[in-house]
């Protein structure tokens, strides 16, 4: 059983961590709904690993260019998208490496055990998300391409990551809405949060990398989560060329429904 649990642990986090939706609050959620026992936070850093390697087999190409822009410029003078891409993913990595440093054992310490909070911070970014999506279409007739982001927009998209230590909110959720809400189209910010993932998680897997047990259930999450991670990625960036993000606002607030029915009738 307890092999079985870690796989289906490890495919909540393959598709929440990349889907708008929150893998943190869902692996609270999940075991809660299920009754099963609360999951280690050391565990949920290993699945956050099985994910991280999920995004770099899918954009180790984008990541690579980019870091030999960087080198090509220091080494060479030579100005490219790619140099200044990579340098607008450092920046906008620092304030949710900053916040997550301070303040994520505290947050994460507080709500593990906050379901009705969680489910309320699901619904209300799910909410935000319907709307700011809605919003930006008509607001923004011309917006913003990938290569076009501006040092401001990749800063505060950054800035908006800070929150994702907050179960429910999720990170992939909070950025793509800020990206929405500054003028970047769909695929732009879609992409932008899938390379901006990478540092950020790579940071929390080593800091808690001492705390990691290698167990066979352990093992087997995380090829689950790296497995699923490549599905939802490649899922989203062909999704969202046809569609919006209302089906993940929608989910949002269902689980959320869910979570408060069992609180007051179980």
């Amino acid at each position: 059983m307890e092999i079985i649990k870690c796989i289906i642990l490890g495919i909540v986090q393959g598709i929440g961590e990349f889907l708008p939706i929150s893998s943190s609050a869902h692996l609270i959620l999940v075991p809660f709904l299920l009754g099963w026992e609360e999951s280690s936070m050391a565990f949920d850093i290993a699945l956050h690993f099985g994910t991280l390697m999920a995004v770099l087999v899918i954009f180790f190409k984008e990541w690579w260019n980019l870091f030999i822009g960087a080198v090509k410029k220091v080494t060479k003078g030579k100005n490219s998208t790619e140099n200044k891409m990579f340098w607008y993913l450092v920046i906008a990595t620092i304030p949710g490496a900053v916040i997550g440093l301070l303040l994520e054992d505290v947050v994460e310490g507080f709500f593990r055990k906050q379901y009705w909070l969680i489910a309320l911070s699901l619904a209300i970014m799910g909410v935000l998300i319907y709307v700011g999506d809605k919003w930006a279409d008509k607001h923004y007739r011309k917006q913003v391409e990938f290569k076009n982001i501006s040092l401001k927009q990749a800063f505060i998209v950054g800035c908006s990551q800070a929150l994702a230590v907050i179960p429910g909110f999720s990170r992939s959720g909070t950025t793509i809405l800020t990206g929405r809400l500054v003028g970047m189209s769909k695929e732009a910010i879609t992409k932008f949060t899938f390379l901006l993932s990478v540092p950020i998680i790579a940071g929390a897997t080593i800091l808690k990398l001492p705390d990691l047990e290698i167990t066979l259930s352990t093992i087997l999450g995380i090829f689950t989560s790296f497995v699923v991670g490549v599905i939802s990625i490649k899922f989203l960036l062909k999704y969202i060329k046809n569609h919006d993000f209302s089906v993940f606002a929608f989910y949002r607030v269902i689980i959320a429904i869910l979570v408060y029915i069992k609180l007051i009738w179980f």
